[in-house]
């Protein structure tokens, strides 16, 4: 079963060396070779595509840019990016925008030969340590964020801080130094930023959000 392939490649001597890789393969058929996506994309050809080879620092379009529209035209071409840009950035934007594959072009004809043949049967061929960036990236600890504030003043967590151990305004305001009209004022902030109506509300949204600490 033939493979066909269209290359997009704005280096003219990276795509001569790519077709000299292909052409004396019997299973692959070359539909095309684009110095550009925007010369790809007009081609009645590429829509056929079974694998893209496409570069990321494509003048115009860029290669990621291009992965999205062919993703959206096209879904059922397998799109591989092959680059020399190998940061988490561009590997990740790459993968989310719908390429199927990342290699480095210092990959060998060979294992670029059967990366063309994985992404055609299913696969996501990637360089090896494209391979154990993107796992890498999985074994990473769950970043726990730090407790919000809903953008609360100090004075707005001491007071919900009081709320919560049940004191009276007229207890918050001799411990905070504030008259009772201030703690009112205080209060009805802290209403409003974190969207309640109730001291209960209050109280149950600080904790939940980690902006208080259960009373002890």
């Amino acid at each position: 079963m033939k493979i066909a392939i269209s290359i997009v490649e704005d280096n003219r001597f990276v795509r001569e060396g790519w077709l000299a890789v292909f052409e004396p393969i019997p299973e692959f058929v070359i539909l095309g070779a684009y110095a550009n996506c925007e010369d790809a994309f007009e081609s009645e050809q590429f829509g056929v595509s079974d694998v893209v080879l496409m570069d990321i620092g494509l003048p115009g379009m860029s290669g990621i840019e291009g992965v999205r529209y062919v993703s959206e035209k096209f879904p059922d071409i397998a799109v591989v990016l092959c680059t020399v840009f190998d940061d988490d950035k561009k590997i990740f934007d790459a993968l989310c925008n719908g390429a199927i594959g990342y290699l480095l072009k210092k990959i060998t004809a060979d294992d670029l030969i059967s990366s063309i043949k994985s992404a055609a049967s299913g696969g996501s061929p990637m360089t090896p340590n494209i391979a154990r960036k993107v796992i890498a990236s999985f074994q990473k600890p769950i970043f726990k964020s730090p407790p919000k504030t809903e953008n609360l003043t100090e004075r707005e967590q001491e007071v919900l801080n009081l709320l919560a151990q049940g004191k009276s305004y007229s207890a918050i305001g001799k411990q905070l130094y504030l008259s009772v009209d201030g703690v009112r004022y205080h209060i009805r902030h802290i209403y409003e930023k974190l969207q309640v109506h109730t001291r209960t509300q209050a109280v149950a949204k600080g904790l939940k959000d980690r902006i208080i600490q259960p009373p002890r």
